[in-house]
């Protein structure tokens, strides 16, 4: 089963600090998603993904970041747990770019400025 009792736990992949703090306020109104962590660089957030294997069930990953890209760090969930997910929440959502993104393992790929419902919709599915 995913999540605790208290929520999805996920991990946020955005660098851009406004961005982060909305989305972090909407999923806490409007979902019962937990985030537990962010980072704004592919690096940290590989790094902190790889070693808690256990402490998320939902990684949400920006594309195009500060240090680094989203694509990294789908390369480092593409080995996990089937109860957790990964998605992309990016303004980057081309065609070519869903593909490449589930090619790297996303289970779900959203674009920020049209897809919010259907990213929302998905969270609340996971619980």
């Amino acid at each position: 089963m995913m999540g605790l009792a208290h929520g999805v736990r996920a991990y946020l992949v955005e660098d851009n600090h406004v961005i982060r703090a909305n989305l972090e306020d909407t999923l806490k109104e409007m979902t019962t998603v937990v985030v537990t962590g962010s980072s704004g660089s592919a690096f940290v957030a590989s790094d902190w993904l790889g070693t808690h294997e256990d402490a998320w069930d939902l990684a949400i990953v920006d594309l195009f970041l500060a240090e680094g890209s989203g694509l990294t760090v789908l390369a480092t969930c593409r080995v996990r747990r089937a109860t957790q997910k990964v998605v992309v929440l990016s303004n980057y959502a081309t065609r070519d770019m869903r593909e490449r993104c589930k090619t790297f393992g996303a289970d779900a790929v959203f674009d920020k400025s049209t897809e919010l419902d259907a990213f929302i919709d998905y969270c609340l599915e996971l619980s």
